[in-house]
């Protein structure tokens, strides 16, 4: 058995291919899960999708029944109540296929079947549990998770809505704001403060006497998602229906942190579908549109977006699916550890997923209407929705800003305890860096130059963090723009790892010849992304220090990766697109 891989462990060591987990190892089980997942989207959501766009909740609901009667609601819920209980790649991969429709109904079920189920989940009592999951893995009940308020969004520990226990209820006063699903949800996990300043969680149903919800908000994508607010007015609830029993007072704020971090997974996977579905409808276009006398996508410039649009699919991808093996191992180890402890492990990782992948599909969708043309401003062109439609995602599940800072508090926090031994790996690099030579480091050997890159991207970061640390100390929390260079340094090292990985392993099992696709997406991944680490990691250095330390420690930055010369973008760019454009889908 492999060893295990801590979360975050990524920053200080490096990883055997054989230890990731890719998507050519999907078994036949969970592509026939897949399958049925993207038949049910194409089948029974897309031909109802104006429907959908136009906030036809009765056919919404309608669906979303037919697809809890199907289980594909239900996937992590355990067989005793009433769901399939499949692993955690099984799991992710129904979430990515169930994100190839329309958006507004990929919300509606993202949000049930992720913060809407998974709190009850891993930590409702067994009552709880029997009472509720096997109406929510069916489909039966749709769920919803009331968080955010008016002054309390990123703040999230700054919510002031009160829980006061009376006998055998506990009356709630307060309001939520932007709450997901609320306008047909049947069941809220509805986060409150007992005694001023203690969080926990409440499990509320629609008929609540006190409870009411409030008006539609008019939004400016997903708009046939249902979103409102949430008022209590003196609302009565069963003391049995605070989530967890009383030994969950005052650590609700960790039931809702640790589901989010399994939320913002999940958004990962909701951006892989969308940016998968952008592409397709984005080819298949440039190849019936003709200017000049032939086909649009025989111009290298749109040649050069779709490949684009490929690579930093084919990217996440690789770091989504990575990561979905890792939390699976997790959850099959730690078996004898608290789902607090499960959950966090890989928090890094997934808000690392969750940056990453609401930023490429704004990336992934602004390309694609752009090789639309002006047809792709318009309604009439699929563009211009998923342009829209794109947009929140960098917004929910904690902002990008927040989920950045998040990363680099992580970081800090599993380095003090020892998890991720980050101070003696910073340590050991700062002694070595001025006799650090990389081309002497080179290793002959397939994708080398692209292995020893990831390792001095790694020292990079390294040297970065010791430096803005060195500089900063306890005020680097407050230095965000620094902060938010980490951060970006440490979201590239996993994702340009995890490409490489997986290219790896592929090349090892099937050899050279049949990897020369994945070769490509690979080079051109670093072509596009090693820009990006020295920006940022120029960002630290140059708002650390000045004077000759500062021209000393910029040369010292720059032998770590000018060695590296890319290969010919224009050939990358061409082999990646000659591809797509050939079969008109992510053929990867």
């Amino acid at each position: 058995m492999a060893e295990f891989k801590k979360g975050g462990i990524f920053l200080v060591e490096s990883t055997d291919p054989k230890d990731v987990f890719v998507p050519e190892e999907f078994t036949e089980e969970q592509r026939m899960f897949a399958k049925t997942a993207e038949d049910f989207i194409k089948k029974e959501v897309m031909p109802h999708a104006d429907e959908i766009e136009k906030k036809n909740y009765e056919v919404h609901v309608e669906i979303f029944k037919k697809a809890g009667e199907l289980g594909l609601l239900g996937v992590e819920v355990p067989e005793e109540y009433g769901g399939l209980g499949l692993d955690k790649v099984s799991a992710m991969l129904v979430s990515e296929k169930m994100s190839t429709g329309i958006s507004s109904f990929t919300t509606t079920v993202m949000a049930h079947t992720g913060i809407g189920t998974l709190p009850l989940l891993y930590f409702g009592t067994e009552e709880q549990k029997q009472k509720y999951l096997p109406k929510l893995a069916t489909g039966e009940w749709i769920g919803a998770y009331a968080l955010t308020e008016t002054n309390a969004g990123s703040d999230a520990m700054n919510i002031k809505t009160k829980a006061v226990r009376e006998g055998d209820y506990w009356v709630l006063n307060g309001s939520k704001q932007f709450i997901t699903n609320a306008g047909f949800a049947d069941l809220f996990t509805v986060y409150a403060k007992v005694d001023g300043e203690k969080m926990a969680a409440f499990l509320v149903e629609r008929n609540t006497e006190g409870f009411t919800i409030g008006p539609e908000e008019h939004k400016m994508g997903i708009v046939g998602s249902s979103t409102c607010p949430l008022y209590f007015d003196n609302a009565k609830v069963p003391k049995e229906n605070l989530l967890g029993g009383e030994e969950w007072i005052g650590k609700g704020h960790l039931i809702a942190f640790n589901v989010l971090n399994i939320g913002r997974y999940k958004l990962a996977m909701g951006a892989l579908g969308g940016s998968k579905v952008a592409l397709e409808e984005a080819v298949k276009y440039t190849n019936q549109r003709q200017q000049f006398g032939r086909p649009i996508s025989s111009f290298d410039m749109i040649k050069e977006k779709i490949a684009r649009m490929a690579t930093r699919i084919w990217a996440l991808e690789s770091a989504t699916y990575r990561t979905a093996g890792m939390i699976e191992d997790a959850f099959q180890r730690l078996q004898d550890r608290s789902p607090i402890d499960r959950l966090s492990e890989y928090a890094i990782e997934c808000s690392i997923l969750k940056v990453y992948g609401s930023e490429v599909l704004d990336r992934v969708v602004d390309d694609a209407l752009q090789c639309y043309g002006g047809y792709g401003y318009t309604e009439e062109y699929p563009a211009a929705r998923a342009y829209r439609d794109a947009r929140i995602n960098r917004i929910w599940e904690g902002t990008n800003e927040i989920n950045r800072l998040v990363i680099v508090a992580t970081i800090a926090r599993k380095a003090e305890k020892g998890d991720i031994p980050l101070i003696q790996a910073a340590t050991k690099v700062g002694k070595e860096i001025l006799t650090l030579m990389p081309q002497a480091l080179l290793k002959p050997g397939f994708l080398a130059e692209e292995r020893l890159l990831v390792d001095m991207v790694r020292t990079l970061l390294l040297v970065t963090s010791g430096i803005a640390v060195q500089k900063f100390k306890d005020r680097l929390r407050d230095e965000q723009i620094v902060v938010e260079a980490l951060a970006d340094i440490a979201i590239n090292l996993f994702v340009m790892e995890s490409a490489l990985l997986r290219t790896l392993k592929l090349y090892e099992e099937f050899g050279e010849d049949k990897v020369k696709y994945q070769k490509a997406l690979t080079k051109y991944l670093f072509y596009l992304t090693l820009p990006i680490v020295n920006h940022n990691a120029v960002k630290v250095i140059t708002s650390s220090e000045s004077g000759d330390t500062l021209r000393t420690q910029m040369s010292l930055i720059r032998k770590l990766t000018r060695w590296y010369i890319p290969d010919n973008p224009v050939t990358l760019i061409r082999t990646i697109a000659d591809k797509v454009i050939e079969e008109e889908k992510y053929p990867f």
